[in-house]
């Protein structure tokens, strides 16, 4: 599976403060694992973080070159991408977009469909799975067996009522 160079880190949500620094909301598994970035791009620029704080679950950053309140306004709503390069992730983790459309299997290596969505939930995520039925599988080592994000191949473990009621 082709990966892409830069991930959807978050989306900038507002000014914090009148010295130009901006609140981010994360979407990565945490905000304190996007403050350990030097850099990140907005706009497909690159910007160097100045400094970075954690603060009510947000990133409160101040970017280089954003200098007020003003500009910092002009870049709400923008999205926060990060360079996988950049990026120093623990041995069999994986971004969520590098799974997308991964085909998953069962034991028996049965395919069951592809991975076509990631629903976030308070308890795990679940995996959306399209086949010939749709399957909404928690996210958790119980179903999921192993994911294999280099070649994009998911083995679960189904039980019954795993379909949805659309599927």
């Amino acid at each position: 599976m082709e990966k892409k160079q830069y991930i959807e880190a978050g989306r900038i949500v507002n000014t914090h403060g009148v010295a130009g620094e901006v609140k981010i909301e994360v979407w990565l598994d945490s905000p304190q694992f996007l403050k350990s970035f030097k850099r990140c791009f907005i706009d497909r620029r690159e910007v160097k973080l100045l400094s970075a704080r954690v603060h009510k679950g947000f990133l409160i950053v101040k970017l280089e070159g954003v200098e007020d309140v003003n500009a910092a306004m002009a870049l709400k709503g923008r999205t926060v991408f990060i360079d996988r390069a950049d990026a120093r992730l623990p041995k069999g983790a994986f971004f969520l977009q590098d799974i997308i459309g991964a085909s998953v299997v069962d034991e028996s290596g049965s395919e069951i469909g592809k991975l076509v969505d990631v629903m976030e939930a308070p308890a795990s995520n679940v995996y959306v799975v399209k086949g010939e039925r749709e399957h909404l599988i928690p996210a958790v080592p119980e179903f999921i067996l192993s994911t294999d994000a280099d070649n994009g191949i998911i083995t679960v473990h189904l039980i019954e009522g795993m379909c949805s009621p659309r599927g």
